[in-house]
């Protein structure tokens, strides 16, 4: 994905992003929102993820994948949100043709990572709650380790794919995209060559990434969900439903909105439903994902002995029950 090659195959040398422009009474608010939201996700990942890593307490197989997890966040927010708030404070739309597709493997890369990975964390939490006496033996360390590597290769496989065979499109002009970052089908739309294989290989592999993975979350709360019913204690019950209603409603809004853009035809009268969806599982979710996953963890009150811990200590409660 050479610069040089692309230059020999279109003349369109910079991607113009029209981002939030058509609200100029709003720039000031929204770029404030947005620097917020953006401290605020990448202190409570990098938290999350350094009491991970050096708390030798937390050094097991539930927060091998939160770690994971908050690794992923900080570098998919990192992606979307600099480049935004750069936008806002610089007044600087234009981006270059090579930075516009590193930006889209990176983002479409780490999304479909973030699907499977989502999927496997409720795999465990299936197996620990429905499959107590199973767990040890089926969540070893080097299946666990399967699992994350798994879902990082499968992620970043499909999008060398499906960018490598983007980037060979032809690009004539125009050369704006009525979105906040680089997404796949805005792209597309403006190529002057033929995009229905490439377009055809997308749908199949958002499919393959959202749908499938979702699928399985869906299944495994649902017999988590049965399994709680049968929970003798009423206050077991509830903060048990309190539990999986919080990380359903997460990954529901992110696997929703999700499937929504990539599923929803993208007309002119439905794109600021597309950017506002996007907003959903860009920027919403990589922030309260802490806050759901790992965040409200009673063991990071009790274990984690930093003193970025106890500056978050009051904002956590229980989440998962100590095994």
């Amino acid at each position: 994905m050479a610069k040089a090659s692309w230059d020999n195959k279109t003349s369109v040398t910079e991607f113009i992003l029209l981002g939030f422009g058509d609200l100029p009474e709003l720039q000031t608010l929204l770029f404030l929102l947005f620097l917020v939201i953006y401290i605020v996700t990448m202190a409570g990942n990098i938290l999350i993820f350094v009491l991970v890593v050096t708390d030798q307490h937390l050094h097991t197989l539930m927060y091998y994948f939160l770690g994971n997890l908050s690794c992923l966040e900080t570098c998919y927010t990192s992606t979307i949100l600099p480049r935004v708030l750069a936008s806002f404070s610089t007044k600087t739309t234009e981006m270059s043709f090579t930075g516009c597709f590193m930006q889209l493997y990176v983002f479409a890369s780490l999304t479909g990572v973030e699907c499977y990975l989502l999927s496997v964390m409720s795999y465990d939490r299936y197996l620990a709650i429905c499959k107590p006496l199973h767990y040890g033996a089926r969540m070893n360390g080097r299946f666990c380790l399967q699992l994350a590597a798994g879902s990082w290769l499968s992620g970043f496989l499909a999008s060398s794919i499906i960018i490598s065979l983007a980037s060979k499109l032809i690009f004539c002009g125009p050369n704006k995209i009525d979105h906040f970052f680089c997404d796949f089908t805005p792209i597309v739309k403006l190529s002057c060559s033929n995009t229905h294989l490439v377009t055809l290989l997308d749908m199949v592999l958002s499919s393959v990434f959202t749908l499938l993975p979702f699928l399985l979350t869906l299944t495994s709360y649902i017999c988590i969900i049965t399994t709680i019913s049968r929970i003798p204690s009423t206050a077991g019950r509830q903060k048990a439903f309190s539990t999986c209603s919080s990380h359903l409603i997460v990954v529901t809004i992110f696997y929703g909105t999700l499937m929504i853009v990539y599923m929803l035809p993208n007309t002119k009268r439905l794109r600021d439903l597309h950017k506002f969806f996007s907003l959903s599982y860009t920027v919403l979710t990589p922030m309260i994902n802490p806050l759901i996953y790992s965040l409200r963890n009673k063991e990071l009150d009790l274990e984690a002995t930093s003193e970025a811990a106890q500056i978050f200590a009051g904002l956590k409660s229980f989440y998962f029950k100590k095994r």
